[in-house]
């Protein structure tokens, strides 16, 4: 059976999950944290997930609510594991949901050294912008300042949803036609390339 691979359940990752919860593809989704009670307000975790590791809980709710069962592995993205985490065969496409330059760029390089299919989705935290980046032209960005604003308020989850689903639009029609259609995607404040 054919996989996806979605590294990063936080405010993205686990909309886009979410979104992708009919999916043929077995979905693969990769994080090491847990869920903190500040993850709950953006992010689409549940109260019984609070202290668990953030897959272990979304595999509990995806299994819950919808009889899906993920693939889930529950460590750190790195140099020495990326084979058995993103394994070439049976990997259809890997979305990187990560949200700091050190693990986006390890998935771009192995993506392209692996010649893997890899969409990035980026959020802004304060709720004004998304992107999709397919792997070929993404530049990874480094993270904010010390204090800056982060995904852990539930002023804009309704934006994550909408960013994660627009993503996982994107990948499905991937998925399908195996072309990179970008038509009719980069509307207000979602940009795709």
């Amino acid at each position: 059976m054919s996989r996806v691979v979605i590294i990063g359940a936080g405010a993205l990752g686990s909309h886009l999950v979410l979104s992708a919860r009919n999916w043929p593809e077995t979905l693969r989704v990769v994080d090491f944290d847990r869920v903190e009670t500040k993850n709950i307000r953006s992010q689409f975790h549940t109260q019984m997930g609070q202290g668990r590791n953030k897959v272990q809980a979304l595999q509990q709710a995806m299994q819950g609510m919808f009889r899906v069962k993920l693939d889930i592995v529950p460590h750190m993205l790195t140099e020495d594991n990326r084979e058995q985490i993103i394994p070439v065969e049976g990997t259809r496409l890997v979305i990187d949901c990560t949200d700091n330059i050190k693990a986006r760029t390890l998935i771009q390089e192995y993506c392209m050294e692996q010649g893997l299919r890899c969409l990035h989705g980026c959020l802004s935290a304060d709720g004004t912008y998304a992107q999709a980046v397919w792997t070929e032209d993404f530049d990874p960005d480094p993270e904010g300042e010390t204090g800056q604003a982060t995904c852990e308020d539930g002023d804009h989850v309704a934006f994550y949803a909408v960013a994660g689903a627009r993503i996982a639009i994107l990948a499905r029609r991937f998925l399908d036609t195996g072309k990179k259609d970008m038509a009719q995607m980069g509307e207000g404040h979602f940009k795709i390339i």
